[in-house]
């Protein structure tokens, strides 16, 4: 994962650049999570498709991405993406 971009395999098995939107870590289920979007795939709103799995680091900025297989995690994701998008409206009103 770096310079903020990861490659998503599909599942057709294409390679997709990703920008990644942020990462984070869960103490309850004990897993990092990151949080990305295909780069240059906005509608005409300007809306992206967000997408999750979770991650474990390798060496030399490398990774494995790993599905996300339970309600309760998502539940977590979604409420930890809403706080997000919160904190981005705040940092765009004060500007």
């Amino acid at each position: 994962m770096e310079d903020n971009k990861l490659t998503f395999i599909d599942e057709k098995g294409n390679e997709v650049l990703c920008e990644i939107l942020f990462t984070f870590h869960s103490d309850e289920f004990g897993k990092d999570y990151v949080l990305f979007y295909p780069v240059g795939e906005e509608d005409e709103e300007g809306n992206i498709n967000i997408m999750a799995a979770s991650y474990v680091e390798a060496d030399g900025g490398e990774g494995e991405l790993s599905e996300i297989t339970t309600e309760e995690e998502w539940k977590l994701i979604e409420e930890t993406l809403e706080a997000y998008e919160a904190s981005m409206d705040e940092e765009d009103e004060e500007e």
